[in-house]
């Protein structure tokens, strides 16, 4: 059976360019009806794309044609079809974001690579850590921290210092950014279940922003973060280059 084809591609003039060109070649199925959708772009656009079809049944495969391609594969316009049939499957489940705003405003938002908070002053930002309820770190200052899932442990996580996690793995990175008391104070691995609390200290002279896969919210002064197994994104890849693979080659760059 003929697979049926849903492509999604960034601004980019090479996206673009990519989709008239493989749109022509091999048709192009509403979202709903594919039973694959290929975004054709970068990192930021294939979480663009997951996000935004979280509720379709198709999984999503990506060719770069962007900047950063860690959750892409390489782009290739021949055998396309052939590709997607030996393609392996990846499935994740994305951080569940609940912002608390210094007006009292609530936000809530979904992220597949990490929540970060940071400082949005001159001043270091001030946090008080807490897992499960449970006060863990009384005073942490530093320019943010972050929590990361094992898919996003080598994005903005691995810049910072933090850990890479191997995909399969039920764990969280916690991470620190600059930390400046404790003095470089690293951060933790945390059980997946967790569910990890920032309160920010001196909210209005130290202001933090919080972040969920690059949807910002402003004058934080408290952020609840947890795992959200009741979505799952399916991520497909060619074989040999799963995600599995691209975290431990990372690690002998």
């Amino acid at each position: 059976m003929e697979l049926k084809i849903a492509f999604a591609a960034s601004r980019g003039p090479s996206a673009q360019a990519a989709r008239r060109v493989l749109s022509q070649r091999y048709g192009d199925t509403p979202e709903r009806q594919a039973d694959v959708i290929v975004a054709l772009g970068g990192d930021g656009f294939m979480l663009h794309t997951l996000h935004r079809t979280q509720d379709l049944p198709a999984p999503v495969y990506g060719m770069n044609r962007g900047t950063v391609g860690f959750l892409m594969n390489e782009y290739s316009e021949d055998g396309l079809p052939e590709r997607l049939a030996l393609a392996e499957e990846e499935v994740i489940n994305p951080l569940f974001m609940r912002a608390t705003r210094s007006d009292g405003k609530v936000h809530e938002a979904l992220a597949i690579n990490e929540v970060s908070l940071l400082r949005a002053g001159p001043q270091a930002a001030k946090l008080r850590i807490s897992v499960d309820g449970k006060e863990r770190l009384p005073e942490l200052v530093c320019d943010g921290a972050l929590v990361a899932t094992p898919a996003g442990s080598t994005a903005y996580n691995y810049s910072a210092h933090g850990p890479i996690l191997p995909i399969g793995s039920d764990v969280l990175a916690l991470t620190a950014m600059a930390a400046f008391r404790p003095r470089r104070w690293r951060g933790a691995l945390l059980p997946k279940t967790a569910e990890v609390c920032f309160d920010v200290l001196e909210a209005s002279k130290r202001p933090v922003m919080a972040d969920a896969d690059s949807r910002s919210v402003r004058d934080v002064v408290r952020v609840e973060i947890r795992s959200e197994p009741s979505i799952s994104h399916r991520i497909m890849f060619d074989p040999g280059h799963g995600l599995e693979e691209r975290l431990i080659s990372e690690q002998f760059v």
